[in-house]
């Protein structure tokens, strides 16, 4: 039933490809509870939903070019001040603000929001410090000063997942954390075409090229993969800052008949290429609940990923995918040669395709928010 006596704003920091499918499926599941939505983006999320007459879009531009540290930050609080403004504007429109891709460091919106007196609510869908301390970016404790501010400012935090609270740190803050997602999944185009038994050797990593999804270590394990398994060929989907020196390492190492770089892949396509793979690799620093992980395991396509963030809720090592000790080459290289020559490969795919039928529905995913709403 919609509730009929408030209205929802999400903000974000501008975003790329990759965030449009989680911020979709947040405003598909606000707008069966809300019978206004009012949303605050830019980049790839204004382009998205800058046409759709049902959500109240309004855009926030980023200039991301800068190098030196000091622009970098006063780039960074000219974007806030720009959604700050914005909130001001909508104070009369919206009584509650999630703030998602981006949140932990938005801390002038959430003050804006808070001396407006609306409830606030931060649903953490990645660590921006650990990608941050990943990429050893030089605003790394600048980044999680802010964190701690904007999680202390917030009504309600929501974690993917319980095992986030220990990961990063905010046993203090348990009083006000709700687990809930947003994921939910089209089975009609997230489904297996060729059995895994059918497919040839190809492993692959899908996502950005950059070092918090630990993409250079995948790269680095190729070579000891190969000396095992040199029948063994790999894809690799998605785009980033690594993307040169991923390309000159396989040169290098004279790796190319190997490899299939594609590029970014489109969301409505990633389905033929999880359907060519017998394993995909997530080696990732940190992450919160991957899309690209349900969406294989939809396919029929075992995942092999390190335990970070929600991925050991439903990865069980050899029940339901692989999990890995760490994403150093090595680690990698002897995971990904375990999962190929494992007897039951094909059972640990039918198993995690069941799981995420079961639990990665519209339905569930927008009960799980409206009970968060209701702890409001």
């Amino acid at each position: 039933m919609k509730n009929k006596y408030h209205k929802l704003g999400i903000v974000t920091f501008p975003i790329s490809e990759a965030g449009v499918t989680p911020l979709s499926n947040l405003v598909n599941i606000f707008r069966s509870i809300f019978e206004e939505v009012y949303l605050i983006t830019g980049g790839a999320g204004f382009t998205a939903f800058e046409n759709d007459k049902k959500v109240h879009t309004y855009r926030v531009e980023h200039s991301a070019r800068a190098r030196h540290t000091f622009i970098r930050i006063i780039n960074y609080t000219k974007t806030q001040l720009i959604i700050s403004n914005k909130l001001l504007k909508l104070r009369t429109c919206v009584d509650c603000w999630v703030f998602f891709i981006g949140a932990e460091g938005l801390i002038l919106p959430i003050l804006t929001a808070k001396l407006l007196r609306k409830k606030v609510i931060i649903a953490s869908a990645g660590s921006g410090t650990k990608s941050a301390q990943a990429a050893n970016d030089k605003l790394f404790s600048l980044l999680g000063l802010l964190q701690t501010l904007t999680y202390h400012l917030s009504d309600k935090i929501v974690l993917y997942s319980n095992g986030l609270i220990q990961e990063r740190g905010l046993q203090k803050y348990r009083f006000k954390i709700s687990i809930a997602h947003e994921h939910f999944l089209d089975f009609n185009l997230f489904k297996t075409h060729t059995h895994l038994k059918e497919r040839d050797d190809f492993v692959g990593y899908v996502g950005r090229l950059s070092e918090e999804k630990g993409t250079l270590n995948f790269v680095k394990a190729i070579p000891d993969i190969l000396k095992k398994r040199n029948e063994v060929n790999f894809i690799i989907g998605g785009d980033g800052q690594l993307r040169d020196e991923i390309e000159r390492y396989f040169k290098e190492h004279n790796l190319k008949g190997n490899i299939k770089m594609e590029g970014w892949i489109k969301h409505d396509d990633l389905p033929r290429y999880f359907n060519k793979l017998r394993l995909i690799v997530l080696p990732s620093y940190t992450e919160g609940l991957p899309n690209i992980m349900l969406e294989a395991m939809a396919c029929g396509t075992p995942v092999l990923a390190t335990p970070v963030g929600a991925i050991p809720d439903f990865i069980k090592d050899s029940v339901t995918g692989f999990i890995m000790e760490n994403n150093s080459p090595e680690c990698i290289a002897k995971n990904v040669v375990r999962a190929l020559n494992h007897p039951n490969l094909e059972k640990i795919a039918d198993n995690a395709r069941t799981l995420v039928e079961n639990e990665f529905t519209f339905d569930k995913a927008m009960e799980t928010y409206r009970s968060v709403l209701n702890e409001l």
